[in-house]
């Protein structure tokens, strides 16, 4: 099967509470300081942008969660599955989070990614984001220490370049 015919048979959907529990079993696999069940909870209760992807028989292969802001989106998570990682899946949940953005007028979109994460940092710059700044100490590490975060951004009047990048 090509990958063209596996990525049709692939659905992106609004994430419900019913999907949290296995949300936070991927969460829980791919990162050493993962969000707790209450995190995704209050994010949907927020009324934040969270989408899972899935595959047509059901299997959860990822997510995302992004809050609006004015003018901007605000990447929050989004995490692939352990077992489907390097198959296109960060990216097709980016191109929906980019619509998601353009529908809400918003300019430009924002993450922070670990200083350390080189793999999901390259995935974001071949989309077409910049690195604009750093937060210091942002998330938890190892032995009761904290990881600077690299903040990223995608101007999405220049952004028509990242949807064919990667």
């Amino acid at each position: 099967m090509s990958l063209s015919s596996v990525q049709a048979e692939l659905l992106l959907q609004p994430m419900q509470t019913a999907d949290v529990e296995a949300v936070l079993g991927i969460e829980q696999r791919v990162y050493e300081f993962p969000w707790t069940r209450g995190n995704f909870i209050d994010s949907l209760a927020a009324g934040y942008a969270a989408q899972v992807l899935r595959a047509e028989d059901g299997q959860l292969l990822g997510y995302f969660l992004a809050m609006e802001g004015v003018g901007e989106l605000h990447l929050l998570n989004i995490t692939v599955a352990p077992e489907f990682q390097g198959q296109g899946h960060a990216r097709r949940m980016l191109d929906a989070l980019q619509a998601q953005a353009r529908r809400l007028a918003c300019e430009q979109i924002w993450l922070e990614v670990r200083q350390s994460n080189a793999r999901a940092r390259a995935i974001y710059l071949r989309y077409g984001f910049t690195e604009v700044g750093q937060r210091r100490a942002y998330y938890p590490a190892a032995q009761g220490q904290r990881e600077d975060a690299v903040l990223m951004s995608l101007r999405l009047d220049a952004a028509a370049h990242g949807e064919g990048a990667a």
